[in-house]
């Protein structure tokens, strides 16, 4: 369990708020409307209205305590910039801070932020991806080359091994795990054989995979 400070709870601080409450983690949310702060009550262990670029406000929730700070201030930029840098000078162990602009990621790596989320940008990629084949369930994106998909069985895979695929020798594609009954199984071997009923996870190029998938 994770002792987590979230900074700015509109729409996407929400969500992430509600991920991890239901990961079992502790939530501090922090935003300067009451009627946010109020909306997220039910999935944070604790909550306080205030101005995040204030730093006697930030000093008194005493940073250094948290595990991990989340900064997803979305309509006012400034104030994101600000409050990752405040975090820092203020001891902060981890400050992951949202971004709606490839700009803004670059200054905010600046100001002090150890890691970037870029939600249109990981969406769009997601929808992009999505669109190419309607075998593909979902997708993560690892770095600029790899990418981890779960897709459905194709009908010319139905019935045959992973050794008669030879997907890693032909696309440079392997299989991870096998989904059943909504059960994820991650001991796969050559003579594993697919069915339609199930679906697949496997890491790869997207290019490729898009090239193996129908």
């Amino acid at each position: 369990m994770k002792s987590v400070l979230l900074i700015g709870v509109g729409r996407f601080g929400q969500h992430v708020a509600r991920k991890l409450n239901d990961l079992g983690h502790e939530v501090m949310a922090v935003d300067s409307s009451e009627e946010r702060v109020e909306s997220v009550l039910p999935f944070v262990t604790n909550a306080q209205i205030g101005d995040s670029t204030n730093r006697e406000f930030l000093r008194d929730l005493d940073i250094r305590s948290f595990d991990a700070c989340i900064v997803t201030i979305g309509e006012n930029f400034q104030s994101s910039l600000e409050t990752a840098d405040l975090l820092k000078e203020l001891g902060a162990k981890k400050v992951i801070a949202r971004a709606s602009r490839g700009v803004q990621e670059k200054f905010l790596l600046r100001s002090g932020a150890d890691e970037v989320v870029y939600p249109e940008k990981q969406l769009a990629a997601w929808t992009a991806i999505r669109c190419t084949s309607d075998h593909i369930l979902d997708y993560i994106e690892l770095d600029e080359e790899y990418s981890l998909f779960e897709i459905t069985i194709p009908d010319s895979w139905d019935g045959k091994s992973i050794l008669q695929l030879d997907l890693r020798k032909r696309y440079g594609i392997n299989v991870l795990g096998l989904r059943t009954s909504g059960r994820l199984h991650m001991t796969i071997t050559p003579d594993t054989v697919l069915s339609r009923e199930n679906s697949i996870l496997i890491l790869g190029r997207p290019k490729e995979v898009q090239k193996c998938l129908p």
